[in-house]
Formats: structure tokens, C-alpha cells, sequence
């Protein structure tokens, strides 16, 4: 199994969170709030420095309001 980290589906998953906060209209401090977290909690997601864990990712799935499930499956159809 290859490293997650620098991984497509790794970068894959970033670019997702990422374009679903923008879309959203939030800042990183603004995400960082509804999550109980400072700014640069999302900086390190959003960087690649740090991993989204799964409680993470249902958080910030309702709160960037995306289905989390078709979410996992369009990660797992990239090679």
C-alpha cells in the first residue's frame, strides 16, 4: 500500500476540502471556528502536513455540507 501522504488520492482529498470551503465561502480561520480549532489546524489539512482522520472528515463534511460517503468513493475509483 503506498503512503498516504503526497499520494494523488491524498492531494485529491485536499483539493476537495479545499474547493468545498471556498465554495462555502469560509475562511480557514472561519472552518477552523466551527471545528473548535485555530487557523492552523486547517493550514496543516489544507497543506498536506496533516491528516484528516475520519470524525474529522464527518465533521467537515457537515459543515461544508458534502455527502461524505460519495465523497470516500469517488477517492477510491482513483488509481
Amino acid at each position: 500500500m503506498a503512503k498516504a501522504f503526497g499520494s494523488a488520492r491524498h492531494k485529491a482529498l485536499i483539493e476537495f476540502l479545499v474547493q468545498r470551503r471556498k465554495r462555502a465561502r469560509m475562511t480557514q480561520a472561519q472552518l477552523a471556528a466551527r471545528l473548535g480549532e485555530y487557523q492552523s489546524f486547517v493550514a496543516r489539512l489544507e497543506s498536506g502536513e496533516r491528516r484528516v482522520d475520519v470524525v474529522e472528515f464527518l465533521e467537515l463534511s457537515e459543515i461544508l455540507d458534502f455527502d461524505p460517503v460519495q465523497a470516500i468513493r469517488d477517492l477510491r475509483k482513483m488509481s
